[in-house]
């Protein structure tokens, strides 16, 4: 009988519903049903999650037609570049791959090291407790997207509600999400109209460039790239240093090596990035089979969609040791959090950095640095795919 999905809430914010782990376990490739009826396959083990995201016989694509199930979006999540397969993804990644580079990102390392350095004086200026989403976790990924694409600083402030409306429930507030997305398409046909008349050193300008001088994408592409690139830029970034803090706060001794010893930062983030819950338990794109496909003893029929959760991939005892304990100097760590395969993570590189420079800053610079509200006060932003929370108070005095 198939599993009612949304699956049950977990009893913690640290922790995917145990529900996935019985699953894992025993049912590995489970069917479940949606609430209008619609039934799709979940995969829970993370070498058929894996599979799931790197076989091309799981199609992007054919998960994207208005008759399959969709996870929030909306029609972004339709016409995007998550939404294609290769050959068109693979065309439409490499004209903005290169501005993700490794190279590139560490060269863009002291700018964002600095960024965080002028956000922390300015927190410093705010009466305790300060609101840290405000006056840090938000404006540090936004200034550094906003920079990488070449929007406007006077602009920064006007795309953030919009973004929110389309990270949004879909089913529930649809229209809230269309009138989001309809902005920011507007937002980006009038800042490529002003690229077009006055070119920057930018992303944008690169791929403005790329669609009148070597038409290599239509201008619907160019719109629907810079939507894409500057939610994804920012929107989980931004929580992600929110859900860490959180994280950190209940494993203090984590915590504490973190602050003593500034070259676990990097391994820390991957184990954050592990094992945090940003979201729901199953975070990645529905894919859809192209034919029948034999996955964890199921024959899953074409045309079927197919969730992976990467919370219970990255929870998977067959992979990690020990996978319910945060550890920061994990130093075998495979983890999918930002995906793999074609779809994995385009910005992955930038989000790591951005990442590490934030936490760099927040325990080093602000050594006393503490969340002052309890769990129970924490208000997120309800219907939202990732957890968005309105606000995070700290002291640090």
């Amino acid at each position: 009988m198939p599993i009612p999905f949304p699956l049950p809430d977990p009893p913690t914010l640290y922790h995917p519903t145990p529900l996935l782990a019985e699953l894992r376990e025993n049912e590995p490739v489970a069917q479940v049903r949606f609430p209008d009826g619609k039934l799709a396959w979940l995969v829970t083990r993370y070498a058929d999650v894996r599979t799931v995201m790197t076989d091309n016989r799981f199609s992007r694509a054919a998960a994207s037609t208005p008759d399959q199930p969709q996870m929030g979006l909306g029609s972004l999540a339709t016409e995007s570049l998550i939404a294609k397969d290769p050959p068109e993804h693979t065309r439409l990644r490499r004209l903005v791959a290169r501005a993700f580079t490794h190279r590139r990102v560490e060269e863009l390392r002291p700018r964002v090291a600095d960024v965080v350095t002028e956000l922390l004086a300015g927190l410093r200026k705010q009466p305790e407790p300060a609101d840290l989403v405000q006056n840090f976790s938000l404006p540090l990924p936004v200034q550094v997207i906003c920079d990488l694409l070449g929007v406007p600083a006077t602009d920064r402030d006007r795309f953030h509600g919009w973004s929110d409306a389309v990270m949004g429930n879909w089913e529930r507030d649809q229209e809230i999400m269309v009138g989001g997305l309809t902005s920011l398409s507007q937002y980006f046909a009038e800042l490529i109209a002003e690229k077009r008349a006055h070119p920057g050193d930018d992303l944008m300008t690169g791929l403005i460039a790329a669609r009148d001088e070597h038409d290599k994408l239509t201008e619907q592409e160019l719109v629907t790239l810079g939507i894409g690139l500057l939610i994804g830029g920012h929107e989980t970034t931004a929580n992600q240093i929110n859900m860490f803090l959180l994280t950190l706060r209940e494993h203090p001794a984590e915590l504490a090596r973190l602050r003593e010893d500034p070259s676990l930062l990097e391994s820390g983030v991957e184990e954050l990035m592990r094992f945090t819950q940003l979201g729901n338990s199953v975070s990645s794109m529905i894919r859809v089979t192209t034919e029948d496909v034999e996955l964890g003893g199921v024959t899953i029929p074409a045309g079927s969609p197919v969730m992976p959760a990467l919370g219970a991939a990255n929870r998977d005892p067959a992979v990690f040791v020990d996978p319910d304990r945060l550890d920061v100097t994990r130093a075998d760590n495979p983890h999918i959090g930002f995906g793999a395969g074609a779809h994995h993570c385009l910005g992955a590189q930038l989000a790591r950095m951005e990442l590490q420079e934030a936490l760099r800053g927040l325990l080093h610079g602000l050594p006393n640095l503490r969340i002052v509200a309890p769990e129970s006060e924490l208000v997120f932003k309800p219907t939202m795919i990732v957890r968005s929370l309105e606000s995070l108070p700290v002291a640090w005095s």
